[in-house]
């Protein structure tokens, strides 16, 4: 088994609706894939919005319905794999929170452009290396892929590598935030499933 979080600010968005993708769109390798608010909101429902977004992107309606926000404190830190964040300043927070965990850090748009830049072949051969095992093979991968930050060209606006905050906004806000985190979403699902294939 493997672990992500996902993080934004009041985790009723950005975050449950990202790890609420990634845990569908890798269910087959029963991630445990768990999300987090760097300040705001406790024990709240995703928006109306949020979820409605979520059914439209094929997660299954108790998944949605069952989240609730909570708070990112240090100790959940410690165990994920990879760790993706909804804009620079969530990874910032990640960051001076577990300096250590910066290697597995990202915010998701910014893995997904760097995880482009690498072959299946590379990615299978950075797994690897690291054995059997799914969390070791993911842990190798985000470091290979975290070794690409200062090898490629950066965005032109750093806020590129950012999802826009929907929350009290217009519906096209929510619209325009889903548009930058499905694909972003989509390339982590891609890189893992080169990853942990094994056969």
């Amino acid at each position: 088994m493997f672990e992500i979080l996902t993080v934004c600010t009041g985790n009723i968005c950005r975050s449950p609706l990202a790890a609420q993708l990634l845990q569908s769109r890798l269910a087959d390798f029963a991630p445990r894939v768990l999300s987090a608010g760097t300040r705001g909101l406790t024990d709240t429902p995703m928006t109306a919005e949020a979820a409605h977004l979520a059914a439209h992107y094929g997660v299954a309606a108790d998944l949605s319905s069952a989240h609730r926000s909570r708070w990112l404190r240090e100790g959940d830190l410690d165990s994920p794999d990879l760790i993706l964040a909804m804009t620079r300043e969530h990874r910032r927070e990640v960051a001076e929170l577990a300096p250590a965990r910066l290697r597995s850090t990202f915010t998701i748009r910014e893995f997904a452009r760097l995880a482009e830049g690498l072959s299946d072949d590379e990615i299978r051969a950075h797994a690897d290396s690291a054995g059997a095992d799914a969390a070791a093979r993911v842990r190798a991968v985000a470091g290979a892929v975290g070794a690409r930050r200062g090898m490629v060209e950066p965005v032109a606006d750093p806020a590129d590598d950012d999802v826009v905050d929907p929350y009290r906004r217009s519906w096209e806000t929510y619209v325009r935030s889903a548009d930058q985190l499905v694909p972003a979403v989509d390339g982590v699902v891609r890189t893992l499933r080169v990853a942990l294939a094994t056969t």
